[in-house]
């Protein structure tokens, strides 16, 4: 991870992409698994975050029929630094992709599944109403599956947007900080370090009971300190599961890696976040936001009501001692 005492690149020279270690490489997609989930996304019109933002996971997931799809169509009001799906004036909503999800995910078996979506600043509502749909669909035709939500942060509407979605019951609300406060301005320059905080804050608020989620990314020239720091930032919002994974360039246009930092030090971030109190942590230079999401998930949950076991134990045994 970079210094800030780092020099500047002199002018007019342009580095090499650098070479990506062992530990960041990936099989191509060939199986059987991958290629049935593919032909299923494409019957059903649906995108998937998975294409779009060219996650190094995709042969993994799509193998075990694990596919989060990206609602709202496949254009983003937003061009982040870091993010390789594509930029424009997007398409009509179509009415279809709530049902078309609920299908996919039948089909698929999911028991678990992640929604997220493109930033739709064109929408009078931000795309809430869509997530709303999405979520109703999935309770209808697919019950005993936990939804897990990825949102933009709904610049200007965050307060409805987030107060509808909520009282839809995702299982889990996961918003992305993606960086540290300082590298917004190149990383992320469409959104705003605190207002993120604020979503996350206002989820638990409207219902304490919705797992929160959210993620960074290292690898941008972030130093360890201000990744403590935001550590600390989300469990002040009461976030419980972090999401810390290697930044790969998707293109040479987007935002280079500054460092490819090496397992052992994914290792130590985990160790810090479990100190300060999350309940989930996954921090791997491969970890994205719902690689194995649903076995997170299952753990997370599993990981509040041993809690809530206990301190019920603890609140018994102090009354016992008043008595």
């Amino acid at each position: 991870m970079n210094d800030l005492s780092t020099a500047p690149e002199p002018e007019g020279e342009r580095p090499a992409r650098q070479r990506k270690p062992d530990w960041i490489r990936v099989k191509a997609p060939t199986s059987k698994g991958f290629h049935e989930t593919r032909k299923l996304m494409r019957d059903l019109n649906l995108n998937t975050v998975c294409e779009e933002a060219a996650c190094p996971n995709i042969g993994e997931c799509w193998e075990k029929k694990h596919a989060t799809v990206m609602i709202l169509g496949d254009v983003c009001t937003r061009a982040c630094a870091f993010c390789n799906v594509k930029t424009g004036m997007p398409r009509m909503v179509d009415p279809m992709e709530p049902d078309n999800t609920a299908i996919a995910a039948a089909k698929m078996g999911l028991e678990h599944i992640v929604i997220t979506s493109v930033d739709r600043d064109d929408l009078p509502d931000g795309g809430a109403g869509q997530f709303v749909k999405v979520i109703k669909a999935l309770r209808r035709e697919t019950p005993n599956t936990t939804i897990e939500i990825l949102t933009p942060d709904f610049r200007g509407k965050m307060r409805a947007a987030v107060e509808a979605i909520c009282e839809a019951g995702p299982d889990v609300y996961n918003h992305n900080l993606e960086t540290v406060p300082r590298l917004y301005p190149t990383i992320r320059p469409g959104a705003r370090y605190y207002a993120s905080l604020r979503l996350l804050e206002e989820v638990k608020s409207h219902d304490p009971m919705i797992f929160t989620k959210s993620g960074i990314m290292l690898g941008l020239g972030e130093q360890r300190l201000e990744v403590h720091q935001v550590m600390d930032d989300m469990r002040s919002a009461d976030v419980d599961f972090i999401t810390i994974g290697q930044y790969l360039q998707p293109t040479p246009k987007h935002a280079k890696v500054e460092d490819f930092v090496p397992p052992k030090t994914f290792d130590a971030f985990g160790s810090i976040a479990r100190a300060k109190g999350f309940l989930q942590v996954a921090a791997t230079p491969l970890t994205r936001s719902s690689y194995h999401a649903g076995d997170d998930f299952a753990q997370m949950r599993a990981a509040r009501e041993a809690k809530l076991a206990q301190n019920a134990r603890r609140q018994a045994a102090k009354e016992g001692r008043k008595a």
